[in-house]
């Protein structure tokens, strides 16, 4: 289930609610139990490397087993 993040404007807590996505958008209250949020676009941060690139060519199986 999807995790959104939301802020109070009333006391600036920021927290998160997993919901449906379906209910994505359905007013969300703080912890402290103010009504007062907004929902915050959430990014998503990949890292790492690439791993080297496969070899390439001999046929459909990638071995050149194929006629």
């Amino acid at each position: 289930m999807p995790r959104y993040d939301f802020r109070c404007r009333e006391c600036g807590d920021t927290f998160e609610l997993s919901r449906p996505m379906a209910r994505a958008g359905d007013p969300a209250a703080c912890p402290q139990g103010h009504q007062d949020t907004v929902r915050l676009l959430s990014t998503v941060a990949v890292g790492g490397r690439a791993a080297a690139p496969a070899p390439s060519g001999g046929g459909c199986c990638g071995g050149g087993c194929c006629s």
